[in-house]
């Protein structure tokens, strides 16, 4: 059985970057404070949102969270459900990953949605078994305690078989609820960029993506760009996961694109034409998320560890404007009403940016993660233990 030390909590090594990222983390702990005050003050008048673009930033950032924490969770599963020896020693980490991540989300949606408590009481006494949403909430909140017994099996008692079969039921319920995350925009019929059956697998896949740049992240900072021999193994073969994972990536947004352009379809051919102009697809998405760290692992055959965790930087932001780019790209395209005039104007697309509430919510909610991430690094330990 593992002991938790709480002495470790007040050693802080000053070197240059930790100064740096306790910085980081202290202005985005600010940051959410002051934006939470806001929300308090002015409800959802804090925000750029309107009833015609109802979903912003913080929806994206709740995203952006929950794929991280799904991703982490499918990684982990490599080594510690699936029994691959070299995967087996970011168990403890990733898993720890996962539920802070997760609990990000859940307190930046919490600041977004109008009543949570009311919510959570109702969801339990007029569940709507029809409804997406209703899933997603349910789904996420079962797969929050599995990983929570997952990890509290694997590093504090030890007990691997215990600790297997919560990680088997995080990874289906992640798996079934990350999906139904992705079916609730792809359900919106109303909605032609986002509606159908891409999202619910696109989720999967850029899950994974963001996973294994988290866990270069992690082991990044952990070893401080030295790596012994067994985590350079472990990196490389992940890696190699992860040029894969890019390709496919790559061909799925080609596809999407190529589908909605060639059919033309009304409002879906528009809305891709408009979206795939703006800097936060070619640039954010397309350059910065895809093509650096596919380039850096296609050109150095996997084996240049050190670039790769740089490129998972840039893997990140990239990761978030696909998050933001998919909240506000599907809400691009205005409603039409249900009188339409014959001389009525083309519509025009829907602009939305978002208010120093929104970003000091969302962008708060990372160091939220990171402050866990802290404690938890001094408090448990993360890595490989010998019975393992």
């Amino acid at each position: 059985m593992n002991t938790i030390s709480l002495k470790k909590l007040f050693y802080f090594e000053k070197t240059p970057l930790n100064l740096l990222m306790a910085f980081i983390t202290v202005a985005l702990l600010g940051a959410f404070a002051a934006g939470a005050v806001l929300y308090i003050l002015h409800g959802h008048h804090a925000y750029n949102v309107t009833r015609q673009h109802p979903w912003g930033l913080l929806i994206s950032m709740y995203v952006f969270f929950v794929v991280s924490s799904t991703g982490l969770c499918i990684i982990s599963s490599i080594g510690h459900v699936f029994g691959i020896p070299e995967f087996q020693q970011i168990g403890k980490r990733a898993i720890a990953g996962a539920i802070i991540t997760i609990s990000s989300g859940f307190a930046v949606i919490a600041l977004e949605i109008g009543h949570p408590v009311t919510m959570l009481i109702y969801n339990v006494l007029t569940p709507g078994l029809t409804s997406a949403i209703w899933w997603m909430g349910t789904l996420y909140g079962m797969y929050l305690a599995f990983i929570c017994l997952e990890f509290f099996f694997l590093a504090i008692k030890e007990n691997h078989t215990l600790s297997k079969f919560f990680g088997i039921g995080g990874l289906l319920v992640g798996l079934a609820a990350h999906s139904n995350l992705g079916a609730v925009f792809g359900f919106l019929v109303s909605r032609p960029s986002a509606n159908g059956v891409f999202y619910p697998v696109y989720f999967i896949l850029s899950a994974m993506i963001t996973g294994c740049y988290l866990i270069f992240l992690m082991y990044g900072f952990r070893y401080k760009m030295n790596f012994p021999a067994k985590v350079e193994v472990m990196l490389v073969k992940l890696s190699k996961i992860l040029g894969m994972l890019l390709a496919v990536l790559i061909f799925f947004e080609a596809w999407k694109i190529l589908t909605a352009v060639y059919g033309d379809l009304p409002e879906r051919g528009a809305t891709i034409m408009h979206s795939i102009k703006h800097p936060n697809f070619w640039f954010g998405e397309l350059i910065l998320g895809m093509l650096i760290p596919f380039t850096i692992i296609l050109v150095s055959n996997a084996k240049a560890i050190k670039a790769t965790v740089y490129a998972s930087i840039t893997g990140m932001v990239g990761i978030f404007f696909m998050r933001y780019d998919l909240v506000h790209d599907t809400l691009l395209y205005p409603m039409r009403t249900l009188k339409i005039s014959e001389y009525e104007l083309a519509p025009t697309f829907l602009e939305y940016f978002p208010s120093f509430a929104e970003f000091a919510i969302g962008f708060g909610g990372i160091g939220i993660s990171l402050f866990l991430y802290y404690v938890a690094d001094k408090v448990f330990n993360l890595d490989e233990s010998h019975s393992h």
